[in-house]
C-alpha cells in the first residue's frame, strides 16, 4: 500500500473488536478490516466512512455449527434442525462477531432456540474462532459457532481432532469481511484519494507471485468491489438481535 499510494503506512493491532471501532471513530485509524457487524458499527458512529473493498470468500461466507460427538447431536441439513442444540453446553466465540456469533445466533432463533434461556446454563463467548474449536474439542462446551474459513483451515491442517469433533450444520451465506475507509482520508491525502485507496485494492488480483502470497495469508483469491448495501441484512439481523440500538 506504501509502494502503491505513495505514503507511509503503519500497521496498528487493536485489543479487540470494540477497540477497533472506536479507533476508527477518533480518528485514530485510517482503514480497517471489518467484519460484517463491527464495519457496520464503525460506519454508523462515524458519518462519511467509506466501504472500499472485499475478499472473494466474503461474498458468500458462512458459518458451521460443530459439536462433540460425544454430545448426541446428529448432523443437520436446515435451519429448523438447529432446534436439537436447545439444552446443550454452547458457545460462540467473540460477543461482537458477525460469523461466530451473529449470524449463528440469528439461524439458532429461526429454529425457535433462544441462546439466552435454551442452553444448559448462559452461552459462552470464548473471543476467538480457534478456543471456540479447542473447547468444544476437550468437552468443555458440547457445541459451537465458528467461521468456515477457520474450520477448514484447522481440518486440514490437522490441528482438530475429527474423531472427536463434527461440522453438525452450515448456515446459508452473508457478506462479511469488508475494508473499510476513514472520513477523513480526503482532507488528509488529497482529493480521489479514497478511490485511489479502492483501487490499490482491488488491484491485488493474484496476477503475481507475491500477490498470491498476499491473498493467501488473508484465505483468498483476489479482492472484489463492495457496496454499503452488501450489508443491509447484517444490519437488520444485528437490530433484532439488539446489538445495534
Amino acid at each position: 500500500m506504501a509502494d502503491e499510494l505513495d505514503v507511509a503506512v503503519e500497521y496498528v493491532p487493536v485489543s479487540d473488536y470494540a477497540a477497533s471501532v472506536r479507533l476508527f471513530g477518533t480518528g485514530d485509524l485510517d482503514v480497517v478490516f471489518y467484519g460484517g457487524l463491527t464495519g457496520v458499527q464503525a460506519r454508523l458512529r462515524t458519518e462519511g466512512a467509506a466501504v472500499l473493498a472485499q475478499r472473494d470468500i466474503d461474498e458468500r461466507f458462512r458459518s458451521v455449527v460443530i459439536a462433540h460427538r460425544d454430545a448426541g447431536l446428529e448432523p443437520v441439513e436446515d435451519v429448523a434442525g438447529l432446534a436439537e442444540l436447545a439444552g446443550s453446553r454452547f458457545t460462540f466465540g467473540s460477543e461482537s462477531s458477525t460469523s461466530g456469533r451473529l449470524v449463528p445466533a440469528y439461524f439458532l432463533g429461526q429454529a425457535d432456540v433462544d441462546p439466552e434461556a435454551d442452553f444448559a446454563g448462559a452461552p459462552g463467548y470464548s473471543g476467538s474462532h480457534d478456543l471456540t474449536i479447542d473447547l468444544v474439542e476437550s468437552g468443555s462446551y458440547q457445541a459451537g459457532a465458528v467461521n468456515l474459513q477457520v474450520w477448514e483451515a484447522r481440518t486440514e491442517a490437522g490441528t482438530v481432532d475429527t474423531d472427536v469433533v463434527q461440522q453438525i450444520f452450515t448456515t446459508p451465506a452473508y457478506a462479511d469481511y469488508h475494508w473499510v475507509g476513514a472520513p477523513g482520508l480526503e482532507e488528509r491525502f488529497g482529493g480521489g484519494f479514497t478511490d485511489r485507496l479502492r483501487r490499490a485494492l482491488l488491484d491485488v488480483d493474484g496476477s503475481d507471485a507475491e500477490e498470491t502470497a498476499l491473498l493467501g495469508q488473508y484465505g483468498a483469491e483476489a479482492i472484489v468491489p463492495a457496496w454499503p448495501g452488501d450489508y443491509d441484512r447484517i444490519e437488520q439481523i444485528a437490530r433484532t438481535l439488539g446489538l445495534i440500538g
